[in-house]
This record gives C-alpha cells, structure tokens and sequence, in this order.
C-alpha cells in the first residue's frame, strides 16, 4: 500500500432518537459512507485514500460530518449527494468544497 494522499473520517455514531446531541448514524451517515465508497472505487482513488468510519468528531447536531486529513478540513451536514462534489472539487481538483465546511466555531 502506497502513502495515501487523503484519509477520511466519517462519523458513524449512533444514539437513541430523543438523545439531546444528535448523531451523525440518525442523519444518514451509513450512507454517506457507503457514497464515498462507491465514488472512490468508480474513480480509481482507492490507492490515494484511505475511508475509515470514525466514532464522533464532535458537532453532533451537524451530521453527518467528514473530516478529511492531511488538511483538517471538516464537512457539516454531509448528504450522499454531495460526496460526488467534494470527491471531484477537492479530492482532484485540489479545491475544498468552502460552502459545504463546517462552521467556524466548531473548532473553537
């Protein structure tokens, strides 16, 4: 296996529906995951990156959340119909999906 160039994290967290944070798992993660599978394999990304399912990344009430290193860029509110856009804008084209990031706080 060669270095990759982008490891992705997706919440995969779970919690009980009335649970006050939310989850990213009740807010399609599973999903969203399984897009980024499919569009990484269609697109011969595989050997560059690396799709890991993660436990919480923290703004729960956001997801679903993807966070994509070497960058730290973190994704909010993540849709499998969005996947496509950041696999094509930011994966190849080297131009991260600004509209689609998380808010600033987040990381405060």
């Amino acid at each position: 296996m060669s270095k990759p160039k982008y490891h992705v994290f997706i919440c995969g967290q779970t919690r009980p529906e009335d649970h006050p944070r939310g989850s990213c798992g009740a807010s399609g993660a599973g999903a969203v995951f399984q897009a980024f599978a499919m569009q990484l394999t269609s697109k011969k990304l595989l050997d560059s990156t690396v799709l890991t399912q993660s436990s919480c990344l923290g703004p729960c009430h956001l997801g679903a959340n993807v966070l994509i290193y070497p960058e730290g860029i973190m994704y909010s509110s993540i849709k499998p119909e969005d996947v496509d856009v950041i696999i094509e804008q930011h994966f190849i084209k080297g131009e991260p999906v600004v509209e689609k990031f998380a808010p600033a706080d987040v990381w405060s």
